[in-house]
């Protein structure tokens, strides 16, 4: 597999070092290098995550004391919380923003947007991103989007409460109940500025990958993290457009009269005039989204974890070319399983069936990255960064919450499991917590070469525990609440005799999350802190082969002081037989490593074969 391939010389970067100086505005706000952009969305990542799980402990406090009143909760929440008791319609918004901002604002435009913008320039050796105008637009979106959903929790009627999927009819009735309303308009407003955030993003991180790597950087020598990336951008653009066509039919029916979703509604003992519609419909059209959008988050996280597990296990990554076939197949196979999310739906037991059939089949790639990461953990001289420590923590969460996807992509299993806690444990673990992890992984990891300074190691292992033993304490008994049928989203377990057993768990639920909150503590101290008071890095700590270590530690505009190097050898030369060091970086020729040089490194290249079996006779290797 080859394409075009740009080199970009010394004179191309003189045209970008003699450029006017940078006020403060244009440097750290509106700023067009890719580096500043990936700690834009980074740092606003952070921010919507904390809010985020903020939320998440006050709709907890709720389960685990149902009965209880917290007075405190009335002085920050007002009439959200009269007499120290979240409100029912309160606490659906609580569970709705949560679970958007989560997925979107922190899973998808924090991991991807820091870590695309950050290191596909850097590893495929380009001065910035093909268009650092639209990289600037998308970041700018994003931000606007983020602003708008937290701004939906101070308007009259509340925050969008119609949960993360928002059904119709709660989401296209506006006067359904308080979070039907203008909060809901803000939510659709936000999600559509959030994607044309995505789809401008996306353009720009194909279009650089696919024409400005940079001489020898072929496709067969890009670093996992970038086919990672390439991929799911190429998902987003295909599935983040039906997200917003949904979204245009809700705003119709909300607003203008129409009846895409609705028919033969009674609210408030008021029949209304819509008929014809069907809110299967938009499940059809969310969930053609919402599939893909799991792997959106999930294959950045796994492009991360491939690069930091090799470099940290001193080996080459098991099964470079399956791996890549691999992220292929999740990206063929993430556009025909969304059907699974409907099996309760009336859906045809034959239409049933054959979404159940690309569900599982969807394992077999999935699987494939989880026993190569094992191999390339196997025997390997490890150590244990924390960057690492949350890599090793993303093959738990993907292995102990895939295997729970095998019962719910199993439709006869789906309709007892469905909309219980089991899918809430499910998917908490396989993409959110192995998410998490991954991007987690990927700031440890790359902190030096976003910002010239070292995180603190003692912080980083206090951070990974309480978040790792955190985030099973909270999810893993929620499997056994699903499987006694205990459903999502309820607002207290006490209204029903079968589930009062259930309230103890949700107090140990509840202070493992409390704890684990707590252990972001230190995280946020640490990366905060470091970013001023951090020990100085050196130019390549982790003695890494990609090319951005080759780069200074100190940020220049267009990455190289000089010509970009080339490329001569794949990424993951760790550990070499032959070599002095145990790593050998993509810019080395072969004609410096003649002792360790085996001849399928050419890639059939004759004359370079020729050469190697001269020397290998002479020197009797």
């Amino acid at each position: 597999m080859s394409s075009t391939v740009i080199s970009h010389s010394a004179e191309h970067h003189d045209s970008h070092g003699h450029h006017h100086q940078e006020s403060f505005i244009t440097k750290y706000i509106f700023s067009g290098d890719h580096k500043m952009i990936a700690k834009q969305f980074l740092i606003t990542g952070i921010f919507m995550a904390v809010f985020a799980m903020m939320l998440s402990i006050l709709f907890r406090i709720q389960l685990a004391w149902p009965e209880k009143e917290f007075p405190i909760l009335e002085v920050f929440l007002g009439k959200w919380a009269e007499g120290g008791r979240i409100a029912p319609d309160f606490f659906l918004s609580l569970v709705t923003i949560h679970g958007t901002i989560m997925v979107f604002f922190v899973l998808t435009a924090g991991l991807s947007g820091t870590f695309s913008n950050l290191l596909i320039p850097y590893q495929i050796g380009a001065r910035d991103m093909a268009s650092p105008l639209m990289n600037m637009m998308s970041y700018w979106l994003f931000f606007i989007a983020s602003v708008i959903m937290i701004a939906s929790f101070f308007v009259e009627s509340g925050p969008a409460s119609a949960g993360w999927t928002i059904y119709p009819p709660l989401s296209a009735v506006p006067t359904a109940i308080s979070g039907s309303a203008t909060g809901m308009t803000l939510w659709l407003v936000s999600m559509v500025l959030f994607v044309a955030s995505q789809l401008i993003g996306g353009i720009n991180y194909v279009s650089t990958i696919l024409n400005m790597r940079t001489k020898g950087m072929d496709l067969w020598k890009m670093p996992l993290t970038i086919w990672a990336f390439f991929l799911t951008a190429i998902v987003g653009m295909l599935s983040f457009p039906v997200l917003v066509s949904a979204v245009v039919l809700l705003i119709f029916d909300r607003s203008f009269g129409t009846s895409f979703y609705l028919s033969d509604l009674v609210v408030q003992g008021q029949i209304l005039p819509n008929e014809g519609g069907s809110p299967i419909l938009f499940q059809h059209l969310f969930w053609f989204l919402g599939h893909p959008e799991v792997y959106i988050v999930v294959m950045p996280a796994l492009g991360l974890t491939s690069e930091v597990i090799s470099t940290n296990s001193r080996k080459p990554i098991f099964g470079y070319h399956a791996m890549v076939y691999s992220l292929i197949g999740i990206t063929v196979l993430s556009f025909i399983v969304w059907g699974h999310h409907m099996f309760v739906t009336g859906m045809n037991p034959f239409l049933g069936g054959v979404f159940m059939i690309t569900t599982l089949i969807i394992a077999v790639p999935s699987a494939v990255k989880a026993f190569n990461y094992m191999a390339t953990l196997w025997r390997g001289n490890i150590r244990f960064t924390p960057a690492m420590m949350f890599a090793i923590g993303l093959v738990s969460f993907f292995i102990s919450g895939g295997l729970t996807g095998l019962f719910l992509g199993n439709a006869a299993l789906d309709i007892n499991l469905h909309d219980t806690y089991f899918v809430v444990a499910h998917f908490h673990l396989v993409m959110g917590s192995a998410s998490i992890f991954g991007m987690l992984c990927g700031v440890y990891h790359w902190y030096p070469k976003m910002f010239g300074r070292m995180m603190n190691t003692k912080l980083g292992y206090l951070h990974f525990w309480l978040t790792f033993i955190g985030a099973y304490l909270v999810f893993f008994p929620m499997h056994f609440m699903g499987i006694d049928g205990v459903p999502r989203r309820y607002y207290a377990f006490t209204q029903f005799a079968f589930m009062e057993k259930w309230v103890s768990v949700n107090m140990l639920i509840t202070w493992a999350a409390i704890v684990a909150g707590l252990g972001q503590v230190a995280f946020l101290f640490n990366f905060f802190y470091s970013i001023f008071f951090g020990e100085r890095a050196p130019q390549n700590p982790w003695n890494s082969n990609t090319l951005e270590w080759t780069t200074p530690v100190e940020h220049i505009h267009g990455n190289w002081p000089g010509e970009i190097p080339t490329v001569h050898r794949w990424p993951y030369d760790y550990s070499k037989p032959g070599h002095d060091q145990d790593f050998i970086p993509q810019n080395v020729p072969f004609s410096e490593t003649m002792s360790s040089n085996f001849i399928h490194d050419f890639e059939g290249n004759e004359e370079a074969e020729r050469i190697q079996a001269e020397w290998d006779a002479q020197h009797k290797k």
